[in-house]
């Protein structure tokens, strides 16, 4: 396999960087970024269940074998703990894996590889063995799949040790914190919202804004897509447009909602989490997985331990239930909707003490 990766590298061209802004859906935006990072390292693999010749199933990966050889994107057996397992023996070997596991999940047969070897074998050589691994996993719900094609993994992802978690909420996010993932010497889970796939945005590549952040830099943060006074709105993935929308009917009633993408769920951005909770003084926290042990519940403890004496009422959650996530139609009710994120806004404004 070494001696096709590397032959490869003459697939490669010249790249001019990219200028200016361009609308593209989120799918073509993680597609370019790929095909951007297969180009600038030729130890970059890609590699999945039908990642090759079909391109995914969602075509985040559509045109890169035909572009860069079968020896660096290439179609892999319908077994994610294979899938996985390879990918630390190939950043062992100083590649850059980044696989794809084709749905939420399917990562269940993937744990042991994942926590086990992944993200414990730069602490098992102290530092000596990274593990560059970039995992893409399509997430969350949104497009009423069947079982098993839904799922919200990010507090099991975060809790574990050597991992770092992100999900981006719309094209312009995902190109960039992509490609900043796939130079990381950690391994990070790259949560996709499947259901914004088709969702297109503007794409910013200008100098001034080099990696996605509002104020330039690395996108390694939170960030703010609205300001607002009355309360904070806090989400990520999918979540994120769903609270813009919120935000905008909220200001025909005259409150006004700041609405802050996390970005990052490992690490999170504690002083950003501060910085706008201390101004609005609450806070209600969006996401589509069940409400207990949730993300939602290490943000609002990181709001409440920076905040308590700002705070004018409790941290809200809304979230989806306590259930297996559902199929089908039966999403419609499980995932958090405008109404009842307007209903969480409406009971920390009306909260009173005593």
């Amino acid at each position: 396999m070494s001696n096709a990766i590397l032959e490869s590298g003459a697939a490669m061209a010249d790249r001019a960087p990219r200028h200016g802004v361009e609308e593209l859906s989120m799918q073509q935006a993680l597609n370019l970024a790929l095909d951007e990072v297969l180009a600038e390292n030729p130890k970059t693999l890609v590699f999945g269940e039908d990642c090759g010749r079909l391109g995914g199933v969602f075509r985040i990966t559509d045109g890169l074998q035909a572009k860069y050889g079968t020896g660096r994107v290439f179609d892999t057996p319908l077994a994610e703990s294979g899938i996985l397992g390879m990918s630390a023996g190939l950043a062992m070997a100083g590649f850059h894996p980044i696989p794809e596991v084709q749905f939420d999940g399917f990562a269940y047969p993937a744990i042991n590889q994942i926590v086990c070897q992944i993200a414990r074998m730069n602490y098992r050589s102290r530092g000596t063995m990274p593990m560059p691994v970039t995992l893409r996993v399509p997430s969350f719900g949104g497009i009423r799949a069947p079982e098993h094609h839904g799922e919200s993994l990010e507090a099991l992802f975060a809790h574990v040790p050597g991992l770092k978690v992100v999900s981006p909420s719309n094209p312009h996010e995902a190109y960039h914190l992509l490609k900043y993932a796939a130079t990381r010497p950690d391994p990070v889970i790259f949560m996709e919202p499947k259901s914004r796939y088709w969702q297109k945005g503007e794409v910013t590549f200008d100098s001034a804004d080099p990696a996605g952040s509002a104020a330039g830099g690395p996108p390694t943060g939170a960030k703010v897509m609205r300001e607002g006074r009355h309360v904070t709105l806090i989400a990520w993935g999918a979540m994120v447009a769903r609270c813009l929308q919120v935000a905008g009917l909220a200001a025909e009633d005259g409150i006004d909602v700041e609405v802050l993408d996390l970005r990052w769920l490992k690490p999170i951005d504690a002083a950003a989490l501060a910085a706008s909770v201390r101004k609005t003084r609450r806070a209600v926290v969006v996401h589509e997985a069940p409400l207990t042990s949730g993300l939602g519940a290490e943000v609002a403890q990181l709001i409440t331990q920076s905040c308590f004496d700002t705070l004018k009422a409790p941290v809200e959650r809304i979230t989806g239930f306590d259930v297996p996530y559902p199929s089908g139609d039966l999403e419609d009710e499980y995932i958090p909707n405008i109404d009842r994120i307007l209903f969480g806004i409406q009971r920390v404004l009306e909260y009173r003490r005593g």
